[in-house]
């Protein structure tokens, strides 16, 4: 009997089952979702809607370290210059500062520790105000982020959510008309970015192009220290797979952006930004899909060898 011939593989459809897994994986979880993940050294990549325009949140704190790290190398601050942190008037926030009740007073590259590792709103406006807006999109506009712009504070943004929620208070988030006028869901409106700016600031980051060496390393250990597990992380749990990201969360946007490292030398940027359809605070399902679109992208990656793979 004559053998059938050989089956040529389909590369194309090869390409388009990771982003039907992320698809699919989004829609299990209940979210709409927009990714793009990169191998930092063969530029390989995977992407979903990632030229859309996304609220960064507290995700835009990335911008603001870069651009600290900047002002630290050209002279304009040292970080170890201290600043003072009175009880009053801080950003509102669970973590760090913005937690604490006395005064406090600690060097710049202490309050970039706590804005890294905790989300710590307070820390991050400590900073904010030594190194200003226009800086920080002076930075991501010299690093090719044509998509990336901060328009407000971190307060400034906390503060759109309760001015637009209205008398309500934070119960009002779960009316789907409050969401709808929120301008902190908006990126028009709001700071704001895409998925392949910022995987395309973090491979600066690790290849030493957006900072000297010495700033870019102590950029990377900042995202290494972040604290929590339950996004990009979890996606990767191995003792021997490093894994450096921020989040930022807003009401129903739940996003990281980070740098999975293999003990090969392989390493990805992704980002992911995802809004969900419940309004609820917790959900924990919204939370694990970063970790596992992630995962499904960074699979891919690891074996599609050096070619680019791309998509809609």
């Amino acid at each position: 009997m004559t053998e059938p011939p050989a089956r040529t593989p389909d590369r194309a459809s090869d390409r388009a089952r990771p982003r039907d897994r992320i698809r699919a994986a989004f829609a299990e979880a209940g979210v709409t979702g927009w990714l793009h993940a990169v191998d930092i050294d063969s530029g390989a990549q995977i992407d979903l809607d990632a030229d859309r325009s996304v609220v960064t949140a507290s995700v835009h704190k990335l911008c603001l370290l870069v651009a600290l790290h900047q002002h630290a190398e050209t002279g304009r601050l040292e970080l170890t210059d201290q600043t003072e942190c009175p009880p009053q008037g801080r950003t509102a926030g669970p973590t760090g500062l913005s937690a604490m009740l006395d005064p406090a007073r600690l060097s710049l590259r202490d309050a970039a520790y706590l804005m890294m590792a905790v989300s710590d709103n307070t820390a991050a406006d400590l900073l904010l105000e030594r190194v200003g807006i226009d800086a920080v999109n002076d930075t991501t506009a010299r690093l090719g982020l044509t998509r990336t712009h901060a328009v407000q504070t971190f307060r400034g943004f906390l503060a759109t959510i309760r001015e637009d929620a209205g008398h309500g208070g934070p119960q009002a988030l779960a009316d789907p008309q409050v969401l709808a006028r929120l301008r902190a869901l908006d990126p028009a409106r709001t700071n704001r970015s895409t998925p392949r700016d910022m995987t395309r600031l973090l491979g600066a980051i690790w290849r030493d192009e957006a900072c000297t060496p010495e700033h870019s390393a102590a950029v990377r250990r900042l995202l290494g220290l972040q604290v929590w597990p339950h996004r990009l992380a979890s996606g990767f749990p191995f003792d021997d797979v490093h894994v450096a990201g921020k989040t930022g969360s807003a009401p129903t946007l739940r996003n990281e952006v980070g740098v999975i490292e293999y003990p090969d030398h392989g390493r990805y940027a992704v980002a992911v930004f995802t809004r969900a359809a419940s309004p609820a605070a917790t959900l924990p399902a919204a939370d694990a899909v970063i970790g596992t679109a992630a995962r499904i992208a960074v699979d891919a990656l690891r074996g599609s060898g050096a070619a680019p793979v791309r998509g809609a």
